[in-house]
């Protein structure tokens, strides 16, 4: 992870069910342990992974997923997963930019009806 990352993930680790007060419920065996995922620059703890980490999904594509299957949105830029391999812009811009091509697609059409 890159220190930005790491920052979104130390902010995600008090979202774990597990993490009380910046310790650990997981590795407490009687005395307090300092969680590990909020110091860390790895993903160490399974518990995180499975069920913390998926809360933040532009994070996860980028920990998790290999490169190849992580692109970046060719309008605003941010990564994301693609449902398929013809995937340009992420679900946030997929609806802005589709609205404007079939506004741009009238338009030309309408141009064109005028002219004939």
């Amino acid at each position: 992870m890159n220190y930005p990352q790491y920052r979104k993930a130390r902010r995600l680790t008090r979202e774990c069910c597990n993490n009380v007060g910046g310790n650990c419920l997981l590795l407490d065996d009687g005395e307090e342990c300092i969680c590990v995922q909020s110091i860390s620059y790895s993903l160490l703890c399974r518990w995180f992974r499975a069920a913390v980490l998926p809360l933040d999904t532009v994070l996860c594509a980028e920990i998790l997923k290999e490169h190849d299957t992580v692109k970046r949105c060719c309008e605003c830029g941010a990564s994301f997963t693609p449902k398929s391999n013809r995937a340009k812009y992420c679900p946030a811009c997929t609806k802005k930019v589709r609205c404007r091509k079939e506004a741009e697609r009238q338009r030309k059409r309408y141009q064109q009806a005028i002219r004939s």
